[in-house]
């Protein structure tokens, strides 16, 4: 962690993009105005007429088909990610974002169409990094200007008319604003992209990047500096002008400058935020959560710690000057992004109250720092990890672990961590992972193949974390996996990446099964006054039956590993969707305990977070589900 002198006493009076959730929200009606509820991504709503009571009642009450649906048609050449958008609720409006660059509104109550916007994404080609892919968009209103902004995958940043759909055009050129300008050096559209909902603080809007961070067998550039830079940039929000530009890969003369050494800095890429970022209005702050740099499992061309890659950057919103940052991993070999917003929390440790945040990751750890200030609320220490024998690579001697809370998944691979269900079988697993690299956890990528445990997958991911207020408990979902990472040497006439991933390889053990003892995903409660944990529970039944059906004695729920999304708490209840059983589920769980109130069945796989509101006195639980040519919003309410 560093604070940056003269900066950190620093405490802004904006003016809020919109009336606060209590002037907004009644008993009658509740907005969810930002993507994850409210600017410290709790995905807290304070309702409970969906309760322990009446849930078994809960059914889908319309369903909104995408515009994705019909555009896509009969065209070939399109594979769009799964519709992971969360709408925002205004009023008796929700607004979302679609994976081919479609904005809409839709009456929050009927499910009706009120207008669509097509940004045209599509004009440009396959996007980067994972193609046609989006999270939400942002809101503004002030006086009677109310605008809906889209990060669009082809590099515009749009400002809408929320009540009609059209474009601002008083905002950049007729409503847009090209996002390939303004990096501080030529970059190619292909390889830049927005999936994430901007975050707008007072009149900037914030946004970062999806860059492709990772060369590989089949797709490689040419030269380094191909990578465009991930820098964090604000822009005003009324005329679409560039207001500052946060470099997350720091120029000469700035913060973190050298920790690039050979001045790798001017060719490296990518160190980007792709993901959601919070902010704390009061303050004037915005919380940034950057991922790895460009090549991600080979670093020896870019040594140094590489700041401000992996790394918690506050920033005043105002200027986009450096408030303070805490690197999670020094020089990332492993793709260990911070995967989702950084949840903003209010706490009372050991009598003493503090302005927190708490910042889930791949590495399963959660780093618990004061946001003003950016110290650790408990101590995290340098710890010494296992060294690369790659060339002209060097890896960290050393990587930070936090002391509380204690990792919520696992981390490193032993063989006490391996299949046991039956002596045969662990005598395969062991001779399975026999066969590569695996000094534990932090072991560097080999031409070998080395063992990855978490997975870049897993612990957390996108998914992040949700946050009650009333309780300070921090609810986590997690993956439990371990990988192979490879490394392969390339031709020089071809790429100036020296060694390039060969792709993961997911490690199964004997029958097809996960190498790892169950659980594969867990449901894991965090008491944050403490850094205790209240509860951890396997994530879904997963492969259960599939285990008995080998003549194994039931093992019980072992946590369905993949396709969950984020969790939705209310007063009483956690929700999260997954794909278990052979069915799509959307599962209430007890929040003090972890267990199943009860699941309902859903008609098709739910693929974005969840949110609730509430309009008239009636709440509401949309997800978006499916994807490519069957992408639907559904929405649930009682009868």
């Amino acid at each position: 962690m560093r604070n940056i002198p003269g900066l950190i006493l620093f405490v802004a009076l904006v003016t809020l993009t919109q009336p606060s959730r209590s002037e907004v929200s009644s008993g009658e009606n509740f907005d969810w105005p930002y993507y994850a509820s409210d600017p410290g991504s709790s995905k807290y709503a304070p309702l409970d007429q969906i309760n322990k009571n009446t849930i078994k009642d809960l059914q889908v009450t319309w369903t909104w088909k995408s515009p994705d649906n019909e555009f896509l048609g009969n065209k070939t050449g399109y594979a769009p990610q799964p519709f992971k958008s969360t709408p925002l609720k205004i009023g008796r409006t929700l607004y979302i974002s679609t994976p081919m660059g479609f904005v809409a509104a839709i009456d929050a109550v009927t499910g009706v169409q009120k207008w669509v916007f097509d940004t045209k994404t599509y004009q440009h080609g396959r996007p980067a990094n994972m193609g046609f892919n989006h999270r939400g968009v942002g809101y503004f209103e002030r006086g009677n200007k109310r605008r809906v902004l889209m990060g669009t995958n082809n590099a515009f940043l749009w400002s809408l008319d929320a009540d009609t759909g059209l474009p601002d055009k008083t905002f950049g050129a007729n409503g847009k604003v090209d996002l390939t300008v303004g990096l501080g050096r030529p970059v190619d559209r292909s390889k830049y992209s927005n999936t994430a909902a901007v975050t707008i603080v007072g009149d900037i809007v914030v946004l970062g990047s999806v860059i492709s961070d990772m060369p590989l067998v089949g797709w490689l550039t040419k030269k380094q500096i191909d990578m465009p830079p991930g820098h964090i940039r604000g822009f005003d929000i009324h005329s679409g002008e560039q207001k500052w530009i946060f470099h997350s890969i720091p120029q000469p003369g700035e913060v973190g400058h050298d920790t690039w050494e050979n001045q790798s800095w001017k060719v490296t890429g990518s160190t980007n935020a792709w993901t959601l970022m919070s902010a704390d209005h009061e303050l004037g702050y915005v919380y940034v959560p950057f991922g790895v740099s460009s090549n991600d499992w080979y670093g020896g061309q870019r040594l140094g710690d590489n700041l401000f890659g992996n790394s918690i950057v506050c920033l005043n919103a105002k200027n986009g000057e450096l408030v303070w940052y805490f690197q999670t991993v020094h020089h990332d070999l492993w793709d260990y992004d911070l995967p989702a917003a950084p949840n903003l929390v209010d706490i009372t440790v050991d009598g003493k109250q503090i302005k927190a945040l708490a910042q889930v990751s791949k590495q399963a750890f959660v780093y618990v720092l004061d946001r003003v200030t950016g110290e650790p609320v408990w101590p995290i220490e340098e710890r010494p990890v296992p060294q690369s024998d790659m060339p002209g690579e060097r890896a960290a001697a050393t990587q930070p672990f936090p002391t509380k809370p204690a990792a919520f998944d696992v981390q490193g691979l032993s063989t006490d961590d391996l299949i046991d269900f039956t002596p045969e079988m662990r005598a395969e697993a062991i001779e399975s992972l026999s066969k590569y690299r695996n000094d534990g956890f932090f072991t560097p990528p080999s031409i070998r193949g080395s063992i990855a445990v978490p997975m870049d997958p897993g612990g957390a991911e996108w998914s992040g974390a949700a946050f009650d207020p009333d309780t300070s408990m921090f609810y986590i979902p997690s993956i439990t996996g371990a990988i192979t990472i490879t490394l392969y040497e390339t031709d020089p006439e071809e790429t100036e990446f020296r060694y390039i991933r060969g792709g993961n390889r997911f490690l199964r053990g004997p029958k097809r099964l996960p190498l790892l003892k169950p659980p594969y995903s867990r449901l894991s409660a965090i008491n944050l006054n403490t850094g205790d944990y209240e509860w951890v529970i396997p994530n879904g039944n997963g492969i259960r039956q599939r285990i008995i059906d080998l003549g194994i004695p039931d093992p019980g729920p072992v946590g369905a590993p993949f396709g969950h999304t984020p969790p939705l708490l209310t007063k009483s209840l956690l929700f999260v969707a997954q794909f278990d059983d052979g069915k799509a589920l959307l599962r209430a769980r007890d929040k003090a305990t972890g267990a199943l109130v009860h699941e309902i069945e859903l008609p098709i796989r739910a693929t974005g977070a969840p949110m609730t509101y509430m309009v008239n006195g009636r709440q509401y639980i949309a997800v978006a589900a499916g994807g490519r040519k069957d992408a639907r919003l559904l929405t649930l309410a009682l009868p």
